[in-house]
């Protein structure tokens, strides 16, 4: 089965995942049973340290702080799932709380 990557993009809060409103917590805990009632599997899910903690590896090999893009929005987590196709993903994508960012789906190789 295809797997696609959903990755969650979010503006950083200042005390992370202790300032996330608890309805955006319950949405999030919540969408992992939705996401198995469409059959799709999660075959992995990850959170990630704030962006700050992020190092960026350049072509001559010059480390910089930071991630690699400077914007508003921040990769926060992501999802690897097996889905039967892009429609199914993007759905299982639609299912994640969107505070002030966006939830990019891409099929991986």
């Amino acid at each position: 089965m295809p797997q696609y990557a959903v990755l969650i993009y979010e503006k950083e809060l200042p005390g992370g995942v202790a300032d996330m409103p608890p309805e955006v917590m319950e949405a999030n805990i919540s969408a992992g049973d939705k996401i198995a009632a469409m059959g799709v599997r999660v075959v992995h899910e990850q959170g990630l340290q704030p962006a700050a903690t992020a190092r960026t590896i350049r072509k001559d090999g010059l480390v910089t702080d930071g991630p690699f893009l400077e914007t508003k929005e921040v990769l926060a987590g992501f999802f690897v799932v097996e889905a039967p196709d892009l429609d199914t993903a993007l759905a299982v994508g639609k299912l994640l709380p969107i505070m002030d960012g966006a939830v990019e789906v891409r099929p991986l190789l």
